[in-house]
């Protein structure tokens, strides 16, 4: 036997994960120094580097502490460990520059201002008292301010902004919170606050009507007060924000934006203020006040003593989206002890209008947000990737579902249970965020939005760019979506000729939208699952709109076992706008009349309802579609819900809404047929349309015919899956697709499924909406031999 070391040992370990910018280095310095051990620590493009040297059990429970209790924002994913030859070294223990060697890393996201910077900016003897930009090595930006990895303050917009004496020492100080913190500052060397003013013209207007730092605060808290919009800079952009108390301010700022009846997201200035507008349950406090401070679904409260909410700022809503204040001038901005009273609840929604990205640039914000704002809360550190805020739901079991994941969550990777080759996927064309990946790992960028102008496809370059710079990918190939009028697919051939990668590879959409709940479950595609995928609009094989299918999936194809029984779809996407429209095709498609009392007949004047017919009659722009989103659409609108859209999804949502006012004591479902033929199962609403006509004309109201709609579809369903079951032997559903967003339809299908002995996979992390369309389009060209090209058309 060997005789175990007496002497010095030295080991050499290689750490990764998310290790970077969480405060790592200075934690490896403060251990070693605690056990008396010499070596260093060093950042790399894999990771930290650390040799350690000393008696060995020294040595040992530096290992052991090291693998247990890392930093708060730290994710360890591996240590490599290797014994290296000791040097002599005593007592000294140092770290180094970051190495430039090839390898790759993982930087954290941005970050909610931690309870330690808090007090100190409420603390008036401390020197960061009110400083708008306090942070350290456990809470601030990160991922909005990196330009390159490794991390160090060369490669993030604080580069431009030299260290104080004070903060150097403090970033020196291997005993000080802020030990090697990037993005440390104070009022001496930090960024700077500035409001300007908008002139007559809506334009900002910096000569004599701009105020600095704290006089920038206490006017644009001055300015909410009074009704006014500000426009502010956060960490991932701006926000337009007012006093969501104040009817008109709302209305103001809802028509300057031109939003529709689209809720409003508001922020609350504690969660006291939160508690008083909505009803939280103990999940939905957490991830309200958790280190991520996404935008969180809450069930409005009625009654309050607290603040009221005006009414426009969900209007036909019983939810509301809430976030706290997750950076100091935030916190800044509701006002400390001692300040003047002003608004407790703000509206804060993107800075932008309808349909473009969010606005990062401060030159761009006063033009771009011209005619929109009144005033300018802006600073001067820039931001280096656009990142605007998550959302999310809690569902009753207190799981996440992600609806937007933006800000928080990236650019945080998802493990992968097979190894994919080098790729980007572009995503779809609405709630775009692109994702990259390479071995057993994905990355989604940043959400972007819809890519329906120029400003969203240059925002899209500029995040993918970002993306794969701070991944360290070089894409091998590109995926998008098989759609050929996609702006997504189109500028997916142009960013493959810039990567000299191969032409695309097209992935189905709704293929795409299974392989995003399976890769998000940890599956290896071995086993195909049977693919629920609901939503609005993706184009099918056989170039009609798909949208309400069932599809038997792994990752290297599907097969198409049943959807919804088409409809013509008026005008195409121009008639999604028209619920009734959609309502009277559904009925034309089932054989049943337009009865002139009807919802959907009186909301169309007679010129209408004779083009709507020749339409229909002639097939006159009438694409055939099987989704399910759309049948949401007609449904709202026979039920008297909504007959005109004002933004994506409205009829579906208030759909939803009227059937949770019923929802606990109606239990009824109105049922589909299904017909069987040569091709996939129809599952045809022809009977679930009559019976709803039937209890329409017997005064029916409209929760009650909602809530038995919602759970017809629940129950077909169960049935289809049962049937998919019978013929094939599988016994997992993955239910994806914007449908699933919808909280009654999501939970009334899992808990049908569960109780037949099915395992249910829902999304979590990755939206189920289009927003988590990319993870699937990389797993699916992963799966693709090199230079296959699927079929155009294909057999229905």
């Amino acid at each position: 036997m060997t005789a175990p070391a007496t002497g010095p040992v030295r080991r050499r370990l290689t750490v990764r994960g998310t290790v970077q910018g969480v405060g790592f280095r200075p934690y490896v310095h403060r251990l070693a120094a605690d056990l008396a051990l010499a070596g260093f620590v060093s950042n790399t493009a894999s990771g930290v580097v650390i040799e350690v040297e000393g008696p060995p059990d020294g040595v040992a429970r530096f290992c052991d502490r090291l693998a247990e209790q890392p930093p708060p924002l730290a994710a360890v994913t591996a240590v490599g460990l290797e014994e290296v030859p000791a040097t002599g070294a005593t007592g000294s223990f140092s770290i180094r520059p970051s190495e430039h060697t090839p390898g790759r890393t993982q930087l954290p996201p941005d970050t909610a201002t931690c309870a330690d910077c808090l007090r100190e900016l409420a603390d008036p003897a401390d020197r960061r008292h009110r400083h708008p930009f306090i942070t350290c090595t456990h809470c601030g930006p990160r991922f909005t301010i990196a330009t390159a990895m490794p991390y160090d303050r060369a490669v993030t917009t604080m580069a431009g902004f030299p260290m104080c004496p004070g903060c150097a020492r403090e970033y020196g100080d291997p005993a000080d919170r802020r030990f090697h913190a990037q993005p440390v500052a104070c009022p001496d060397c930090g960024p700077r606050l500035r409001l300007v003013t908008a002139r007559e013209d809506g334009h900002g207007d910096g000569a004599g009507h701009a105020a600095r730092d704290t006089d920038a605060l206490t006017a644009a808290r001055a300015l909410l007060a009074a009704g006014r919009i500000v426009a502010v800079k956060g960490v991932g952009g701006y926000h337009l924000a007012c006093d969501a108390t104040d009817p008109r301010a709302v209305a103001t700022l809802r028509g300057r934006k031109e939003r529709g009846g689209k809720a409003f997201a508001v922020m609350c200035a504690d969660l006291a203020t939160a508690e008083r507008i909505a009803v939280l349950t103990g999940a939905e406090r957490a991830a309200l006040t958790g280190p991520r401070r996404p935008i969180v679904l809450l069930r409005r409260r009625s009654g309050a003593d607290g603040p009221r909410l005006a009414d426009e700022v969900c209007p036909g809503s019983p939810h509301v989206g809430v976030m706290l204040p997750y950076t100091p001038v935030h916190t800044l901005l509701f006002g400390l002890p001692g300040d003047p009273p002003g608004p407790r609840v703000l509206v804060m929604t993107s800075g932008n209008r309808s349909g473009e990205p969010i606005v990062t640039d401060d030159g761009e914000a006063l033009t771009r947000l011209a005619g929109l704002a009144d005033a300018w809360l802006a600073h001067d550190r820039p931001v280096a990737s656009p990142c605007d805020d998550s959302l999310l739901r809690v569902r009753p079991d207190g799981t996440e579902q992600v609806l937007r994941r933006s800000r928080g969550y990236v650019p945080r990777p998802l493990s992968l249970a097979v190894p994919v080759r080098a790729a980007l996927a572009m995503g779809g064309d609405l709630k775009n965020a692109p994702c990259v990946g390479e071995g057993d790992h994905a990355w989604f960028g940043p959400h972007i939005g819809d890519m329906g102008d120029l400003a969203a496809l240059q925002a899209a370059g500029r995040v993918e760019r970002q993306l794969l710079r701070l991944t360290g990918v070089t894409p091998a190939l590109v995926a998008a979506d098989r759609h050929p009028g996609y702006h997504s697919s189109r500028l997916a051939r142009r960013r493959a000729a810039e990567l000299r990668a191969p032409e695309p590879l097209f992935v189905q959409h709704h293929h795409a939208h299974i392989a995003s709940a399976m890769a998000e479950h940890g599956l290896d595609g071995t086993t195909p699952v049977i693919g629920v995928a609901f939503d609005g609009t993706g184009y099918g094989d056989d170039g009609t709109v798909w949208g309400g299918e069932v599809l038997l999936a792994d990752y290297a194809g599907y097969r198409r076992f049943a959807r919804l029984a088409p409809a013509p779809l008026p005008g195409g996407d121009a008639g999604v706008a028209n619920p009734c429209r959609l309502a009277l095709a559904r009925l034309w498609a089932a054989g049943l009349p337009w009865e002139p009392r009807l919802p959907s007949v009186t909301a169309c004047n007679p010129e209408e309802l004779a083009v709507l017919k020749r339409q229909l009659t002639r097939q006159v722009a009438c694409v055939p579609t099987s989704s399910m989103g759309r049948l949401f659409d007609a449904v709202s609108s026979l039920a008297g819900v909504c007959q005109r859209a004002g933004y994506e999804a409205q009829a579906a949502l208030e759909l939803e809404a009227a059937a949770a006012r019923a929802w606990a004591r109606e239990t009824a479902a109105y049922a589909f047929g299904f017909i069987t033929g040569p091709g996939p199962l129809e599952c045809d609403p022809a009977p679930l349309l009559r019976a709803l006509l039937t209890d329409l004309r017997r005064g029916t109201p409209a929760p009650v015919l909602a809530a038995r709609f919602h759970r017809g579809v629940a129950r077909a369903v169960a049935e289809i899956c049962r049937r998919a079951r019978t013929a094939t032997g599988l016994g997992t559903v993955a239910l994806s697709g914007g449908v699933f967003a919808n909280g009654l339809l999501e939970e009334e299908c899992t808990a049908l499924l569960a109780a037949d002995g099915f395992t249910v996979l829902r999304h979590g992390e990755v939206p189920p909406n289009d927003g988590g369309l990319a993870l699937g389009q990389l797993l699916v060209a992963a799966h693709r031999p090199p230079g296959h090209r699927p079929p155009t058309r294909a057999a229905r």
